[in-house]
């Protein structure tokens, strides 16, 4: 009898399982590939940037500072690649906000108004940020972007 109890309650988790929305994210051989990406456009544009690469939340996944980077490229990266998790939006909204004179959205959480962020989206779902942070700020974009069009083609 025990053993005809057992089976329906396991059939019964099971099914419930089953019926569990599934939850992509960020996992180290993606974030490998965008970091390899965004290292290789680093090197072709001849400059020394930090790369950040957050989950949904913020909550940091990776984060390199090149050799000749600056010290504060470390928080700004950070900042970018929150922002563009945060927001779902590229960093550069942020600064096209504050250019708009909507100064009131620096008291926005995780807000910051620097270009070089943009947000990781599957499937319209966002995954999380990546960010470069160290040159010119479209510099900087573009080295986000090679990343993220790296993880897009797998």
């Amino acid at each position: 009898m025990y053993r005809v109890l057992a089976a329906i309650l396991l059939s019964a988790a099971t099914a419930f399982a089953n019926d569990l929305p599934n939850k992509k994210y960020l996992d180290l051989p993606h974030i490998k590939i965008m970091v390899s990406a965004a290292e290789a456009k680093a090197k072709e544009l001849n400059v020394s940037v930090t790369i950040c690469i957050v989950d949904e939340s913020g909550n940091l996944l990776f984060l390199e500072k090149g050799e000749t980077a600056s010290l504060n490229t470390i928080q700004f990266a950070q900042r970018k690649a929150r922002h563009a998790a945060f927001y779902g939006r590229p960093s550069k909204d942020g600064a096209d906000t504050i250019k708009k004179g909507n100064t009131e959205a620096m008291a926005f959480p995780e807000f910051f108004p620097n270009q070089g962020g943009l947000p990781i989206k599957i499937d319209g779902k966002i995954l999380g940020g990546i960010s470069a942070s160290g040159s010119k700020s479209e510099i900087d974009e573009a080295i986000a972007q090679s990343g993220l069009d790296a993880l897009l083609k797998q």
